[in-house]
């Protein structure tokens, strides 16, 4: 796998946490029994560990890991590190998703909002599955928004004549993802039972530029990092940006509605 590193602020992060937080409980509903107990799970990408924490409480006798390559997120996750009420227990490790080498064999791979990031996902799949034991599930979640104009709005901007010099190649585009048929199809073809769905949300957000204050926490994260030697490049950007985010996002009496597409996969590995 490889995968581009972004710096991540995990404050920022968590001021959508409810939002953000929906898609993992929803994923989460739909994995089925697993083969062992008390099950050993993993969490790839487990960000601040909020959403890790779910994991023990469905799976309370597990033995959970998150693994994540952000310092940042790891310490903030930290606190939810140790014994879990079932008997389980929760902790956290540094892993790079281009390096990482599953350690040992897990009952369910989890993974929220990450393989996004990860160039080819899909090629590691066999190695998940590897990592799986029989009856195993692999479950994920990924965004499906990246034609949404909060990004073309950003690449535009980023490859626009102002900008594509410091900017260039560093957005992601829409094959970021696979179709929901497709991944159904990838991991089908590797003997796996699969589910595969997609949901639009429509994200009710308040306050100033909520969208804007959205993708501060993930989307934007790449531009924030290549412009975090030059502040006010940084604030001319955001700038611009946020005007574009404001005609395509306009605020209502009830709040700015954001419509957020999301794919998801459960694939159980044969028993």
């Amino acid at each position: 796998m490889t995968t581009s590193s972004p710096t991540w602020d995990p404050q920022q992060y968590l001021r959508h946490a409810g939002h953000r937080g929906r898609p993992y409980a929803d994923l989460l509903a739909r994995v089925p029994a697993l083969p062992r107990e008390p099950a050993r799970i993993a969490d790839l990408g487990c960000g601040p560990g909020n959403l890790t924490a779910l994991l023990a409480e469905r799976w309370p006798a597990a033995h959970i890991t998150g693994y994540d390559n952000s310092p940042e997120m790891l310490e903030r996750a930290e606190p939810y590190a140790g014994p879990t009420g079932g008997g389980g227990r929760l902790d956290f490790a540094h892993a790079d998703l281009t390096r990482w080498t599953p350690p040992e064999t897990y009952d369910l791979i989890g993974s929220n909002a990450t393989l996004q990031w990860v160039p080819d996902h899909a090629d590691a799949f066999p190695a998940l599955l590897d990592a799986l034991t029989p009856g195993g599930t692999l479950a994920f979640q990924v965004p499906g928004n990246f034609e949404a104009p909060s990004h073309v709005l950003m690449r535009e901007l980023a490859e626009s004549e102002r900008w594509r010099d410091r900017l260039a190649g560093v957005l992601r585009h829409a094959d970021a993802v696979l179709t929901p048929a497709a991944y159904l199809e990838r991991l089908a073809d590797l003997g796996c039972a699969v589910d595969a769905w997609e949901t639009t949300y429509a994200h009710l957000l308040t306050g100033d530029d909520p969208v804007l204050d959205w993708v501060k926490g993930t989307g934007l994260r790449p531009v924030l990092t290549a412009l975090a030697d030059d502040p006010q490049a940084r604030d001319a950007y955001v700038t611009a940006y946020r005007d574009l985010l404001r005609e395509a996002y306009p605020a209502t009496p009830h709040g700015t509605v954001l419509p957020f597409r999301r794919i998801f996969v459960v694939a159980v590995k044969p028993a």
